[in-house]
């Protein structure tokens, strides 16, 4: 029957990926792989017991059919929260929810995309943005992303040469996949950009809340003078990925066509789930989880970088975050991360982790690879780095050692 398949997903090859994350699913490896949280972090109680309040609340009517944009007082939250929390002034009809923040990719990719359209995504960036946007067959421009998040002097250079780019995406905040944090003023002169050659900007920001250490930068929406910015985010790294709900906070002429296409991919999110996320806000303090969460993440992370530091050869860098769930790790150029994971570091270190080639538009950088610390105990954290830096110091000892083509 592959005969009948559309074009768009024959090209559309992910079988390395699939590899990988099958791979990772051994019992017996170390995975680095997914962007997993943590589990014994879900606050399964307190979720459990605002399922119930919904329901008895509610009663029959929470199993029917209801607003394709979501429960009302489940949105005016979000957009309280967006102004106390992300320097947005929004209101409930500026906010939608979605079924994950994947589904809100995918649906501004399909409000803006027409075949061999242009547009810019950082590199590296979001697998699963890639994935979404490839269904739509975009012509991709790639902008470089270094310690302070996307180059924007290179963004000027590629939307001067193309004017036809009609979207930008980002992850400005403890970015997938390196786990680095766009300035606040790289995200005004992003705006700006955006204003003088008239492009829509989607900012896709799940690791917000996520901060380690430092200080929060106001999202890009906030500098926002024009209604191009979009921005998305998720409960699923700050409750349970399993609620599959996100949501999207856009200015109203674009909301209103976003609300159109969801209603006709899958007419709502469910109600139920919704109705309890909204009961879970009203009588817990989300901002305490949080910080309860965050205290684990970064003693997981800190006891990465102490393994980095430790066990992996001075050839190779790696980026240390401010939050998120990712470091980024940057091999000498020459060496096949792909080739490497598949051919020794599997068989051997029973070690998985993401190389580059696939978190970029172009797959062509291969020196990388990118670490998940929070879904794993300090222990695995410590002996996986210490299993994979022995096969890096084995080698990079015998490979060419060329200069750096890729690093932060």
């Amino acid at each position: 029957m592959k005969n009948l398949f559309a074009e768009r997903v024959l090209r559309n090859d992910t079988s390395d990926l699939n590899e990988i994350f099958k791979n990772s699913r051994n019992p017996e490896n170390i995975s680095f792989a997914g962007g997993f949280p943590d589990k014994q972090l879900f606050p399964t109680q307190a979720l459990k017991a605002a399922y119930a309040r919904a329901i008895d609340q509610a009663g029959p009517a929470i199993f029917q059919y209801a607003s394709t944009q979501g429960l009302l007082s489940l949105r005016q939250k979000i957009a309280d929260r967006m102004a106390t929390h992300a320097g947005v002034q929004a209101t409930a009809a500026n906010v939608m929810l979605t079924q994950g923040g994947q589904q809100a990719i995918d649906l501004v990719a399909k409000l803006f995309l027409n075949r061999s359209d242009a547009m810019v995504v950082e590199g590296p960036t979001y697998m699963g943005a890639l994935a979404a946007f490839d269904t739509y067959e975009p012509t991709y421009y790639e902008v470089p992303v270094d310690k302070h998040g996307m180059d924007t002097d290179r963004l000027r250079t590629t939307l001067a040469a193309h004017p036809e780019i009609k979207l930008i995406y980002t992850v400005p905040d403890f970015h997938n996949p390196t786990g680095t944090t766009m300035s606040a003023k790289r995200r005004q002169t992003l705006v700006a950009l955006a204003n003088q050659y008239n492009v829509m900007i989607l900012e896709d920001s799940p690791y917000r809340d996520l901060r380690y250490s430092g200080k929060a930068v106001p999202a890009i929406k906030h500098y926002d003078t024009e209604g191009r910015v979009i921005f998305i985010s998720s409960f699923s790294k700050i409750l349970s990925p399993a609620l599959r709900t996100g949501w999207i906070v856009a200015a109203t002429p674009v909301m209103d066509a976003l609300v159109g296409l969801k209603s006709a991919i899958d007419v709502q999110s469910p109600n139920v789930t919704l109705a309890a996320i909204d009961q879970y806000l009203a009588t817990n303090d989300i901002d305490a989880h949080i910080a309860t969460i965050n205290q684990q993440y970064r003693v997981k992370r800190d006891a990465m970088l102490r393994a980095l530091d430790r066990y992996f050869p001075s050839t190779v860098n790696y980026t240390r975050p401010a939050g998120g769930f990712f470091i980024w790790v940057t091999l000498p150029a020459g060496i096949d991360a792909q080739a490497l994971l598949r051919d020794v570091v599997l068989p051997q270190a029973h070690v998985a982790y993401v190389p580059a080639s696939c978190q970029f538009a172009s797959r062509q950088v291969k020196n990388g690879f990118r670490l998940n610390y929070t879904s794993l105990s300090t222990a695995d954290i410590t002996s996986g780095v210490q299993r994979l830096g022995r096969i890096l110091q084995t080698q990079l000892a015998v490979a060419p050692q060329p200069k750096l083509s890729f690093q932060f």
